[in-house]
């Protein structure tokens, strides 16, 4: 991670057929296509990567997960539950279509702790979404089954797990729908888009149309397509699902990268005293995008990333004091600053995060170190990198 690291002949030539052919729009101008239509492929082979029967091409994940979540209904006043480590875009997403994000504590998963979800159930709550961050997933049948107890949807935000299994089913493809990123740091990437996946014929007709201004998309005639209801543009671009196209056929390669460079580094601070890891559920496999690991306390982690940024060991982070991932500096949330007015329901749940207790989530990300692992380094830069930062941690446990 990320894929923009290896771009290569493959990229530029599915990039090329749009540029020789002039339409850069996903919709309409058949005539002028020679038969290059680079959405609907790499819709196909999303398809067939997620093992699902329908996907939806965006124009980002956060577009995604509100399509996502239009699609099946989800608008003003719901109450969506997520958790307090993810990405800005997560409540975005949810409060673009009025909708309340809910936040509650993470597990040593890094994700959603099912017991603070069922804790955080109200009768307005119309949909749990986990965010599968840094390549990894919580306990999916707990959270599954919460959802299926309480008449739920169930939405995974995989942006950071592309490649993750859980029970041999692709991450993304286990909940009622699937939501994925591929901006230009993910492992596949578009340069900027998204995608909606789903088993649901209803969610996936509403999510085709409602990401195209409501077009029905019936017919060759686009002028002719009538608008069944209101929709937005979240359209992506011939020329980014080109990239993308390109791309997905190269995601085993990635990952099997990404595992490669993750074991030595794992292997090799696996044996520092006081050094632990995120737990991956049993019935799991990581997508082995990021490598995170537990240090004792807040104070020591905090002095391990200075190390490591001190020493070169760069795209390591603690996030308890991150501004765009975790709770604790998400200000402009809990303030409800907004350029539009928000309902007083809405603004009562924002105040709320500026007292609630956090403690547990604070207890794991306090301690937690995320390395990203990158697809580019060679064997020799991967070893050296793993050597340095054992001997970094041992130095600051000293």
């Amino acid at each position: 991670m990320p894929g923009f690291e290896l771009f290569g002949d493959l990229e530029r030539k599915e990039v090329n057929d749009v540029l020789d052919n002039g339409v850069l729009m996903r919709y309409g101008f058949d005539g002028m296509r020679k038969g290059h239509w680079k959405a609907k492929a790499l819709e196909t082979e999303l398809q067939n990567t997620f093992k699902t029967n329908h996907v939806q091409l965006v124009s980002s994940g956060t577009a995604a997960v509100s399509v996502a979540l239009a699609s099946a209904g989800v608008g003003a006043g719901d109450e969506v539950i997520m958790p307090t480590f993810t990405f800005v875009a997560s409540f975005e997403a949810i409060m673009m279509l009025g909708a309340i994000p809910v936040l509650v504590d993470i597990d040593d998963t890094l994700t959603l702790d099912p017991k603070a979800v069922e804790g955080a159930i109200t009768e307005k709550t119309k949909a749990v979404m986990i965010v599968q961050m840094c390549g990894s997933m919580g306990n999916m049948n707990a959270l599954q089954n919460i959802c299926k107890t309480h008449n739920l949807l169930f939405v995974e935000d995989a942006c950071q797990a592309i490649g993750g299994t859980y029970e041999g089913k692709p991450l993304g493809s286990i909940a009622d729908l699937g939501c994925f990123s591929f901006d230009f740091v993910k492992t596949i990437t578009c340069g900027e888009g998204g995608a909606v996946i789903t088993n649901n014929p209803d969610y996936y007709r509403n999510a085709d149309h409602y990401s195209d201004h409501g077009h029905d998309h019936i017919g060759s005639d686009r002028g002719a397509e009538t608008h069944p209801f209101l929709g937005y543009n979240f359209r992506i671009s011939e020329l980014h699902a080109a990239v993308g196209l390109a791309q997905v056929k190269r995601l085993p390669e990635f990952i099997a990268i990404q595992k490669k460079n993750y074991s030595i580094l794992r292997d090799a601070i696996s044996n520092v005293p006081g050094v632990t890891f995120r737990r991956v559920p049993e019935e799991g496999e990581e997508s082995y995008a990021f490598l995170n690991f537990f240090l004792p306390d807040l104070e020591t982690a905090r002095k391990v990333s200075a190390t490591f940024k001190d020493n070169g060991i760069d795209a390591c982070w603690n996030y308890f004091d991150n501004n765009w991932h975790y709770v604790r500096k998400w200000n402009h949330l809990k303030d409800a600053k907004s350029l539009y007015p928000l309902s007083s329901e809405m603004k009562i749940v924002l105040s709320q995060l500026q007292t609630k207790d956090f403690s547990q989530s604070d207890h794991f990300i306090g301690r937690n170190i995320s390395c990203l692992i990158k697809l580019s380094w060679t064997e020799d830069e991967v070893k050296e990198r793993a050597q340095l930062m054992a001997k970094l941690i041992n130095e600051v446990f000293q």
